[in-house]
């Protein structure tokens, strides 16, 4: 598998991969990623000619530099076609719901044997179910694996409950820890992502998720996108700090007291990871 493209997207866009209005319109979005949907975005009737525009809006999205993945169908004999013709139309990543480990190997294999020598696209994974998350350390395994997200409307389902934030809390968490445990990206929020019209809650919701380490959220709506573009980078007080760490650290060796806290070597990595991440919204 390809190593990701860069640094992790903090706003993956779906759009439904049958909707020529809204894949016309992607590009504009100003979404780290775009995410063509072939699965509950696109009607039954509809995903067969869904699958087949792959062939023509993927690239037409490269062309114009964005980067763009493609969220199959989670029936495996869907899922086979759905991941050949996304590798087929140069997707940047495909996008696995339901996600197992038994899964994900399969999706693996097809990658493998459709990718015939090119770039082949990285897997990020969606848990949405309770058996998913007693696998999650198999999951997380995967080699072919570049991140994982919780699906809150299927997992609230699998768990008899409604998708409130004291409901996803643990399940993303859970999803979290596995995820850097194994060195991948992490996407999330602590609310379900349907709600997208309170961009106060929203706005809050991605900074909060940044502070716990989450590198980004998908989203359903293109209002959706600069809140969460601007949510997961650092404030400017946060920036100011971290630069402060870093200008004292280095002038001084071992631990050292600035500001009244004492700063030590994991505290310096932090701000340089604070820096690193605010020189991209420049």
């Amino acid at each position: 598998m390809t190593a990701p493209p860069g640094l992790p997207p903090r706003s993956l866009l779906y759009v439904p991969a049958d909707n020529a209005r809204f894949l016309a319109r992607a590009a504009e979005r100003s979404a780290d990623w775009v995410i063509l949907d072939l699965e509950d975005g696109v009607a039954p009737a509809a995903r067969d000619g869904a699958r087949a525009g792959l062939a023509q809006w993927l690239p037409r999205l490269a062309a114009v530099g964005t980067l763009a993945a493609v969220r199959i169908d989670s029936d495996p004999l869907r899922r086979n076609e759905d991941t050949r013709a996304a590798v087929a139309a140069g997707a940047v990543a495909v996008v696995v719901p339901k996600a197992s480990a038994a899964g994900l190997a399969a999706v693996e294999a097809v990658i493998a044997g459709a990718a015939a020598g090119r770039p082949a696209p990285g897997i990020i994974g969606i848990v949405e179910d309770a058996a998913a998350l007693g696998d999650l350390p198999a999951i997380a395994a995967s080699p072919g694996l570049w991140g994982l997200m919780v699906g809150g409307e299927d997992m609230a389902l699998s768990l008899g409950a409604e998708p409130l934030p004291e409901v996803l809390h643990l399940p993303r968490l859970l999803t979290h820890y596995a995820a850097r445990a194994r060195g991948l990206w992490s996407f999330g929020l602590m609310r379900s992502i349907a709600d997208w019209s309170d961009r106060a809650a929203l706005s809050e919701a991605a900074a909060a998720a940044r502070r716990m380490g989450f590198d980004g959220a998908t989203c359903v709506h293109p209002a959706a996108v600069p809140l969460l573009n601007a949510g997961f980078l650092p404030s400017p007080d946060e920036v100011a700090a971290a630069r402060r760490v870093v200008e004292a650290a280095a002038t001084r060796a071992g631990a050292f007291a600035l500001d009244g806290r004492m700063v030590d070597a994991p505290v310096v990595a932090r701000a340089r990871r604070v820096l690193d991440r605010a020189d991209r919204g420049t």
